[in-house]
């Protein structure tokens, strides 16, 4: 069975709101504020909504920036984008005036030097930016740093944090079979039977009855567009400049639609029933995967009755 290292990697940017806006606003002054629920409790990192009553919290209260370990957690061998590269532990610290724990790393060097009841303290970055990351760390202590603000800026209303996943994927045998006829030019589907659904890709088992689509099927290159949207908005990292079409295909003799680019027309062109044909890449370029067919364009034959696809929308 084929398997491949996979790393996903974006930025996700979102706006704060007033409620985390006013945490790391606070935080680039190197200062820690929760804010208080109906019940009286100190919640730190504040919400935006009361955990009880769900309604808006917007009393904030100044909080220590010493605490106490309710439990944690040791990292043998740290990864890539923690804290640190040697190390440490994760621990719920309570600091001193809230009543919720928060999340953070304490730079101890060995297991025995944390405990349930540890006193710690913030150690704060050199710089501050309006970030969780505003605090580098805790360490065991009592006295506090002395607080020294940031300069004056404007809240902090948006953050981006780097999203950054690296796994293995391990093919299914279906799967498998579906990516070599890939690397050899084939569009293969699969089926549980005759008389079953042809699944493109193929999956693991028919989702009906759960009985594996063992059957291989070879798809022709040509197919029907089903549905589709044209892409008008750019967007980070975008190969084609817009406006562009996004289809689902219906390749002849499939009853799952899949999902591609629909080129070599105008955007507008493109309509329900639209019959197309695959536009594959050189065959030096060829890998195991769909992108190996690097768009759909017209074929040039007559649009497909809507009897013959309204059931695959």
């Amino acid at each position: 069975m084929l398997s491949a290292p996979l790393r996903v990697r974006f930025d996700y940017t979102r706006s704060t709101g007033p409620t985390i806006g006013n945490f790391l606003t606070n935080l680039r002054a190197r200062k820690l504020v929760g804010v208080r629920g109906s019940d009286g409790r100190v919640l730190v990192p504040p919400p935006e909504y009361d955990p009880v009553t769900a309604e808006p919290l917007t009393e904030f209260v100044d909080v220590a920036e010493t605490g106490t370990v309710e439990t944690w957690t040791w990292v043998r061998e740290p990864l890539p984008g923690q804290p640190f590269d040697r190390p440490f532990a994760w621990a719920l610290i309570r600091l001193d005036g809230a009543d919720t724990t928060l999340l953070h790393a304490v730079d101890v060097a060995a297991p025995e030097d944390i405990h349930t009841g540890l006193r710690v303290r913030v150690k704060w970055a050199a710089e501050t930016t309006g970030s969780i990351h505003d605090i580098a760390s805790f360490v065991p202590g009592e006295e506090s740093e002395a607080a020294v603000a940031a300069a004056d800026g404007e809240p902090v209303t948006v953050i981006t944090t780097p999203v950054d996943l690296s796994y293995k994927h391990t093919a299914s045998p279906q799967e498998t079979v579906y990516l070599r006829g890939l690397a050899e030019g084939k569009l293969l589907g699969g089926r549980t039977d005759a008389a079953g659904k042809v699944y493109f890709p193929p999956r693991g088992a028919n989702p009906t009855d759960g009985r594996p689509t063992d059957e291989v099927v070879e798809l022709p290159d040509r197919g029907t567009v089903t549905t589709f949207c044209i892409v008008n908005v750019p967007f980070l990292g975008q190969r084609i400049k817009p406006p562009y079409v996004a289809a689902y295909v219906l390749l002849d003799g499939a009853d799952i639609p899949v999902l591609h680019l629909v080129l070599g027309c105008e955007a507008s062109e493109v309509r329900m029933g639209m019959r197309v044909e695959a536009v594959w890449k050189p065959r030096e370029e060829w890998g195991f995967g769909l992108e190996n067919v690097d768009h759909f364009r017209p074929s040039g034959e007559p649009d497909a009755e809507y009897d013959t696809y309204k059931h695959h929308l």
